[in-house]
């Protein structure tokens, strides 16, 4: 499987995304999906939580969605929130009804080669076993603020 993706391509993605279907998104605060769409919805984007069980209710101002087919077209990214075994039939959900899609983002723990083949042939941008939430505060300097060594070299604070 092809893990390596270059600081420069996820900065890429982080910065031209605006719309995040989040599969497996969770009303439950203690849980961490919560932890990563909260942060993203205050870093602006916009956060579509996708979870059947929790579907009519609201999250960070957005009704949670049953499906993907629930989502509204412009989500440009999907982040799963579900199990290795899970993921292809989503990812192919995802290319058949979202049209903007250009990123899918697979959690930490959460890989798939069959999805990876799926992405790539449709030409998107394929991320797996990262958080979005953990590459943003990497990335745009948050981590660095508590003390964290992020291998990244700035003249900011």
């Amino acid at each position: 499987m092809t893990d390596m993706i270059s600081d420069s391509d996820l900065r890429d993605i982080l910065r031209k995304t605006r719309c995040i279907a989040m599969v497996g998104l969770s009303p439950d605060p203690l849980r961490p999906s919560h932890f990563v769409g909260r942060y993203l919805s205050l870093r602006g984007y916009r956060v579509i939580p996708v979870n059947p069980g929790h579907a009519g209710k609201t999250l960070f101002g957005e009704t949670v969605r049953a499906s993907l087919a629930d989502c509204p077209s412009e989500v440009d990214m999907i982040d799963i929130f579900r199990r290795s075994d899970q993921v292809p039939p989503i990812v192919a959900e995802a290319i058949e009804r979202l049209p903007a899609l250009r990123t899918v983002w697979l959690q930490i723990g959460v890989e798939s080669e069959e999805a990876e083949r799926m992405a790539r042939e449709k030409g998107l941008a394929f991320v797996q076993n990262r958080c979005p939430k953990i590459e943003h505060q990497r990335l745009f300097g948050e981590l660095r603020k508590g003390g964290f060594n992020t291998g990244i070299i700035s003249s900011k604070l």
